[in-house]
């Protein structure tokens, strides 16, 4: 798992969860890299938005996602 600072990334669209609900809450937020040199999926905090970003592979996050919708209460 490789990770880099999000501000690096330049112009790519970040997404959180409709469930988020917009607050202070503890939220992360992903980004499609599919399309380009880094052919990842970017994870960060979304209460830091310059701060470092995880790349995974699409298998990967599929598994995180996978494990936390799984753990979800």
């Amino acid at each position: 798992m490789a990770s880099l600072n999000a501000a690096d990334l330049g112009d790519v669209e970040w997404r959180k969860s409709s469930y988020s609900g917009g607050g202070e809450s503890q939220c992360v937020e992903v980004a499609d890299l599919s399309a380009t040199r880094h052919s990842k999926i970017a994870v960060r905090d979304s209460k830091r938005p310059t701060g470092p970003a995880l790349l995974l592979s699409a298998s990967a996050f599929g598994a995180f996602v996978h494990l936390a919708t799984a753990q979800a209460v």
